[in-house]
């Protein structure tokens, strides 16, 4: 299987990419890597519906749980996992297929990333001590002020890439989005790689979505939010923003009802939905699209 091209799924939350996937590896011979940017969190098996232990092993899988939910990863770090991940199994004579929901890793890696330069120590200290005592609304108020092209594509919800526009901004005088329109060299190079996106039509999609909340707290999604709430995270670490984890750690406060807590993360978990199938239709076009 040496040489054989690289196979990418792409789908939205329970869009079915990850049984896809472990059924080609089977079929293949295949090694199947993470492109999730929540399932490389060690600490949240259930909440992001990582592969179980028993896909686990009936085939290899890569880049999943990986990572401490302290940690801020990013697609860079992922890029760079992912290439030492993709030697050794050419080294094995396997074949490669990636999965996941994170579009912005599969653009990383078949089109480049920006050359973005370091941030310098004392930047990047002052902007994370920001995220932690000034709502995300502030931050992106104050971005839009200093860099308004950059703040026009992030979601004033999103403090993580708020504070790293602002941390580029103010480490290097030029604002992120002048470095986002440079790419660096694509991981994979066209021709080396198959790319698939799942699409299902939309009732399908929260109907699983739904039915797949319900299931993660039968097999202990509130007793993986009770142990993020113990940690006492800070709220921009990524891993914060896994669904399911706020509103469940709401309820855990006494700050909402069980049954609300669990209405509000399926509401969320819709919305996130929307938003990655209108990123994949709009950023894969050239993908083959498979509507089931």
């Amino acid at each position: 299987m040496a040489g054989s091209r690289t196979i990418l799924i792409a789908g939205p939350t329970a869009s079915g990419k990850s049984a896809a996937a472990l059924r080609l590896a089977r079929e293949l011979d295949g090694i199947v890597i993470n492109a999730d940017s929540m399932q490389v969190y060690r600490e949240l098996r259930v909440l992001t519906a990582r592969p179980t232990t028993e896909d686990e092993r009936a085939v290899p899988h890569r880049l999943y749980g990986h990572v401490n939910v302290r940690e801020a990863y990013s697609v860079g770090r992922w890029l760079d996992d992912v290439k030492i991940v993709l030697k050794d199994i050419e080294g094995l004579g396997k074949r490669a297929i990636i999965v996941g929901g994170t579009g912005l890793y599969f653009k990383a890696l078949t089109e480049g990333l920006s050359p973005i330069p370091e941030i310098a120590p004392d930047v990047r200290k002052f902007w994370r001590e920001e995220g932690r005592t000034r709502p995300p609304e502030d931050l992106h108020e104050e971005l839009s002020r200093r860099d308004p092209l950059t703040a026009a594509g992030v979601r004033p919800s999103d403090p993580q890439r708020i504070i790293r526009a602002l941390e580029v901004i103010d480490s290097t005088g030029r604002p992120l989005c002048e470095f986002q329109e440079v790419s660096g060299d694509p991981v994979l190079t066209p021709g080396s790689w198959d790319g698939t996106v799942i699409l299902p039509d939309r009732a399908t999609l929260h109907g699983r979505a739904d039915r797949r909340f319900d299931k993660m707290l039968q097999e202990g999604a509130l007793e993986e939010a009770a142990r993020m709430r113990e940690m006492q995270l800070e709220s921009s670490l990524p891993a914060m923003r896994a669904l399911g984890v706020a509103p469940l750690i709401t309820y855990l406060a006494g700050e909402a009802t069980l049954e609300d807590a669990i209405e509000r993360g399926k509401v969320m978990t819709r919305q996130y939905i929307k938003r990655q199938t209108t990123w994949l239709r709009k950023n894969m076009i050239s993908w083959k699209h498979v509507v089931i």
